[in-house]
């Protein structure tokens, strides 16, 4: 287990893994943290990495902390913004977290009794903080240890604004590690530099060692872009239904299946190395992703949810027939397909829907649309692209 725990979805820990290595090993309780910022209402697969790491270390017998960034977030964390993140109010930043932990409760047992899991928010020393604590805390940094932070360093080139409030976030950050008195803390490659700040600043306050380790982004392996991102929206949530995470997961490009694998399912390493075997000896990638979906919708759900989700992709994208039940959008009688389209959001504008018609994206009752002008002049089945399926009806003059 400790083998595991410090190579699975592990870039990089500090000061070196032999280290903490000897540390697990030696039979200290250590303390460990994660921290996550309710930027947006849910918990995405992404962030699953790192609760699964702490799953791992929690069954190892050690102290876990989830800790929630309530105050953080209405700074904003500047961590591979090529822009400044815009602030959120104490009430969105409390409407997000609401079911934090419940979604976080998927992966980590907040119910142990002899072990039990802290669940914290950084509010509780943070907002306790007056100014010269503040200045305290940004003397034991430089302006050119700042600007050292790629996202910085690129603003500054390119001329675009960089706010001295953005400077105090890998400062709170780092203050979480002192308040917590943790040993470790774990958390996605683009939060190094806050992670050494809290390995700073635990030796100033603290004059004890904090570890270091970083895990790996999911990322698209072509593109280098991330696959889940609350800041731009995308992502798989934690709280989706069944359907939808299964659908999302079937999205995914194939490069990334063994990568999710690894990452975001128990599944033990042995059995991924089976699956990546098959797909090297020709095996059709859809088989595999199937596994993938139904084994992270399992995880969140249950296995009857995962196999009706499943059949249900397969006779919606895969057969391409129509599930029992689906939405019912009212339309008019002649009415233009671009418009109802774009009225009903199934997209984004008229000029979306005309691109996506010329490219084929379109179907009404199983036949591609590629006129501009179709109109809609009896019920039937629409699709657009590969997700989105409803039941037009018209509406009684």
């Amino acid at each position: 287990m400790v083998t595991e725990v410090l190579t699975r979805s592990v870039s990089a820990i500090i000061p070196s893994k032999e280290a903490l290595r000897g540390l697990l090993l030696s039979g200290k309780k250590i303390k460990i943290y994660v921290g996550i910022d309710p930027t947006a209402d849910y918990v995405h697969l992404g962030h699953s990495t790192n609760y699964l790491i702490l799953e791992r270390l929690h069954k190892l017998g050690h102290t876990i902390v989830v800790l929630v960034g309530d105050f953080t977030a209405m700074i904003g964390d500047p961590s591979d913004k090529s822009s400044e993140r815009s602030a959120l109010s104490r009430e969105e930043v409390l409407a997000n977290l609401r079911t934090f932990k419940e979604q976080i409760g998927k992966i980590l047992n907040f119910e142990d009794k002899e072990n039990p899991i802290e669940f914290v928010c950084n509010s509780n020393w943070l907002s306790e903080l007056d100014f010269k604590k503040l200045v305290e805390l940004a003397s034991n940094f430089t302006v050119q240890q700042m600007l050292e932070r790629d996202m910085f360093e690129k603003r500054v080139r390119e001329h675009k604004p960089l706010y001295v409030h953005e400077f105090f976030y890998p400062l709170l950050q780092g203050y979480d590690s002192v308040a917590l008195e943790v040993d470790l803390e774990i958390g996605g490659t683009d939060q190094m530099f806050n992670m050494l700040a809290g390995r700073t600043l635990s030796r100033r306050y603290l004059n004890r060692e904090k570890f270091v380790c970083t895990t790996t982004l999911l990322v698209h392996p072509t593109t280098g872009a991330k696959l889940m991102s609350k800041s731009f929206g995308t992502g798989i949530g934690l709280n989706e239904l069944p359907e939808s995470m299964f659908d999302k997961v079937m999205a995914l490009p194939d490069e990334s299946m063994m990568q999710v694998f690894t990452d975001c399912t128990r599944l033990p390493l042995r059995e991924i190395d089976a699956k990546r075997t098959r797909l090297e000896k020709g095996e059709n990638p859809k088989n595999i992703k199937l596994e993938l979906a139904r084994e992270i919708t399992a995880m969140y759900h249950t296995a009857d949810a995962a196999t009706k989700a499943q059949d249900r992709w397969i006779q919606v994208f895969s057969k391409k027939e129509a599930p029992d039940s689906l939405q019912e959008i009212s339309a008019k009688t002649g009415e233009e397909l671009l418009s109802f389209l774009a009225r009903v959001k199934l997209v984004p504008s008229k000029s979306e829907g005309r691109r996506l018609l010329q490219q084929g994206a379109i179907e009404c009752n199983g036949v591609v649309v590629k006129d501009p002008a179709y109109r809609i002049q009896k019920p039937g089945i629409l699709r657009v692209g590969k997700k989105k399926i409803v039941r037009a009806v018209l509406q009684k003059s």
